[in-house]
């Protein structure tokens, strides 16, 4: 097991009615705030309303800021970071899933600067000071709400990229399971994905004495196989949405990877393909995973069978570890096609004309390698991507 600091210092306010709260919490930082979602849902479903009620009676003033697309776009941080400085607002609280809260805390480093927020998506320094952010959570699937990270797309280019810094965990975080109950099947489905491959990304490690953080690692895919297809059937189960809210939270929230070191070159690669074609993150993912995983499990065939029986029940065979491996990646692929989503290009509608393009970012040029648990150059990813289809 490797060294590890651990610390999250996000409040998270779960169950019922949590969004009741979001005046007092948003008052300890803020009396005059950006209020930051996507479309009209939270409109239409009367949680603007809540929301709104909540900050006046706390004597919270709010400009808004709506728009947000999935992939988050820099042209709308920089529209946030904009009003952030003129306005002189102290703290943006996030409504909606993962894509408003990465917006939310690209705008939170962008508005301390004087710089464009860009540069630290291109790895050109690391920020400083953010401003605090708050979410209302809408959509699990991202983990974002208690995380460290946030992906933004440039439209210039099509680029998607990461930033990840302890300064834009949010400071509260209300995880309500009755704010999920108008989801679509295929947003279920893509969530679901999301979250397996948050857990899998860590899972798959060439560190060794991690068994604790293996079995962790494990329940909680086991959590989401088993509540994702309750919640296709019927998506107002408060029960099911608890579990699978709360394990898409703990996914991502940095427990899972303390004493490890994960791999992260599935979501390196998909971020190409969700830059390019706007497809769902989790869509995306449900493709790529499997592809990666038949390209690198030879580098710890052990590891991936103990994954293979353990979350997928394929029955040991001492004699044929391969076999049990690519039944257990099998599973996995019937699994989410069941759910509703492909795992292949094909099914995303996606040829192979742009796979070396892909290839050529994701690797800078071939100027690096991608993933930790076997390092991709540019050739590798190709290979995987052409898997894929």
């Amino acid at each position: 097991m490797e060294n590890f600091e651990f610390r999250n210092p996000t409040k998270i306010i779960f169950g019922r009615d949590g969004e009741d709260k979001v005046g007092a919490e948003t008052a300890a930082y803020s009396r005059k705030i950006l209020l930051h979602f996507g479309g009209g849902s939270i409109k239409q479903s009367g949680l603007y309303d809540r929301v709104t009620a909540s900050l006046r009676a706390a004597n919270v003033e709010w400009i808004e800021l709506g728009g947000v697309k999935p992939n988050p776009r820099l042209s709308l941080v920089h529209e946030g970071v904009r009003l952030c400085k003129e306005k002189g607002l102290g703290l943006i609280l996030a409504v909606g899933g993962g894509s408003v809260i990465d917006s939310a805390k690209a705008i939170a480093m962008g508005a301390v600067i004087d710089g464009d927020v860009w540069d630290f998506y291109l790895g050109k320094g690391q920020p400083t000071a953010a401003l605090p952010v708050g979410t209302v959570l809408t959509i699990p699937a991202a983990g974002s709400e208690a995380s460290t990270g946030t992906v933004i797309t440039k439209e210039e280019g099509w680029l998607k990229r990461a930033v990840n810094s302890d300064l834009i965990y949010p400071r509260f975080s209300v995880l309500n399971p009755e704010l999920a109950f108008t989801l679509p099947p295929f947003q279920i489905a893509c969530g679901a994905m999301d979250i397996t491959a948050h857990l899998m990304e860590r899972y798959f490690t060439n560190v060794k004495n991690v068994a604790f953080t293996d079995r962790l690692l494990e329940a909680t895919m086991k959590t989401i196989i088993a509540q994702a297809p309750k919640l296709i059937r019927n998506p107002k189960d408060y029960d099911a949405w608890a579990e699978f809210m709360w394990a898409g939270t703990i996914a991502h929230n940095n427990l899972l990877n303390t004493g490890r070191i994960g791999d992260w070159a599935s979501h390196d690669i998909e971020h190409e393909i969700s830059g390019i074609y706007d497809v769902a993150h989790g869509a995306g993912l449900a493709v790529v995973f499997p592809a990666w995983m038949k390209h690198v499990y030879k580098q710890d065939v052990e590891r991936f069978v103990q994954w293979a029986v353990r979350v997928w029940n394929v029955e040991l065979d001492v004699f044929n570890p391969q076999a049990v491996v690519l039944k257990g990646i099998a599973r996995m692929e019937r699994f989410f096609t069941s759910l509703g989503i492909g795992t292949t290009l094909d099914s995303l509608g996606i040829k192979d004309d742009r796979i070396d393009e892909m290839a050529e970012k994701c690797t800078d040029g071939d100027t690096r390698t991608v993933g930790n648990f076997v390092k991709l150059d540019r050739k590798a990813v190709a290979a995987i991507l052409r898997l894929a289809r």
